[in-house]
């Protein structure tokens, strides 16, 4: 499920930010909000809910 506060990448292979990974900024009428951050710009995009999927904000992590 995804919520604000989820990272998430695109999936659209005809979108511009294809493969790029954000930050749900909120969720409403089967559209996100997903806020990129790129070193120096931010961009807020909407994207609809099948256009994106969650990511494992875990995975390359190591335990120590």
């Amino acid at each position: 499920m995804i919520l604000p506060g989820s990272a998430v990448r695109v999936t659209n292979v005809d979108d511009t930010f294809y493969g790029f990974q954000g930050l749900v900024q909120r969720v409403a009428d089967g559209k996100a909000a997903v806020l990129f951050e790129g070193g120096n710009w931010d961009k807020l995009i909407t994207f609809r809910l099948s256009e994106i999927e969650l990511v494992d904000a875990t995975a390359g992590r190591q335990k120590k």
